[in-house]
């Protein structure tokens, strides 16, 4: 990315700092934009373009979005017909796998401009239509989404603490939610009932090298 203002990703680059279009892991029936080395090529962009960026989370194929992935594809008719939010969206992997899965509807969100750029290239590559939504939508309850999928959003005690009431209030007014987690510690394990469990193998990035499992989870009954 060269010009970070316009908000656009090189389709492939050759070098271990640039983006490619690779097979997911856990998931290799999605293929996504990603950094071989995130934090490289992290630098690099910030270097270019002179001036202080965003984390780029969606450079990444983060272990709890790859497990809701896999669900949805293993289990089609949980986002089949359904009007689906991709909360905290990253590189819209879990969108992605529902628009695959035959929903009606896909809407990414990320507070990241480029996450939602990332998102329309990756849903591109893989055949289905993402809508792109910016913004903190933490404060309300999700719109007429009627399946919330959530994947790796428990990493902070500040994340956590703004997510849990989200997803509480969705569920509240109807909506299925599902939650991908590799372990984190703001994880609310108490309130979550879990559904499937993948082995990590090589789903996980570096910083989760530690782990071994990759679990899935619904809020409520």
């Amino acid at each position: 990315m060269h010009d970070l203002q316009d908000k656009t990703l090189p389709a492939h680059s050759d070098g271990l700092d640039r983006l490619s279009l690779t097979p997911v892991p856990l998931v290799p029936e999605i293929r996504l934009h990603l950094a071989v080395d995130a934090i490289v090529w992290w630098a690099r962009m910030e270097a270019e373009a002179g001036r202080s960026m965003p984390t780029p989370f969606w450079a990444s194929a983060w272990a709890g979005g790859q497990a809701v992935a896999r669900y949805v594809l293993d289990h089609p008719e949980v986002a089949h017909g359904r009007r689906v939010l991709d909360l905290a969206a990253g590189s819209g992997l879990a969108g992605i796998a529902a628009g695959l899965a035959g929903a009606a509807t896909v809407t990414a969100n990320d507070i990241d401009p480029y996450a939602i750029a990332a998102v329309a290239l990756n849903a591109r590559a893989n055949g289905v239509t993402v809508t792109g939504r910016q913004g903190d939508l933490l404060d309300g309850d999700g719109g007429d989404a009627d399946l919330v999928l959530a994947g790796d959003v428990f990493y902070s005690d500040e994340m956590a603490e703004r997510v849990l009431p989200f997803l509480r209030r969705a569920a509240d007014r109807g909506a299925s939610v599902y939650v991908g987690d590799p372990g984190r510690d703001f994880l609310p394990a108490k309130e979550l009932v879990l559904v499937a469990t993948y082995d990590a193998g090589s789903a996980l990035t570096f910083i989760d090298a530690q782990l071994s499992r990759i679990n899935v989870f619904r809020l409520g009954g």
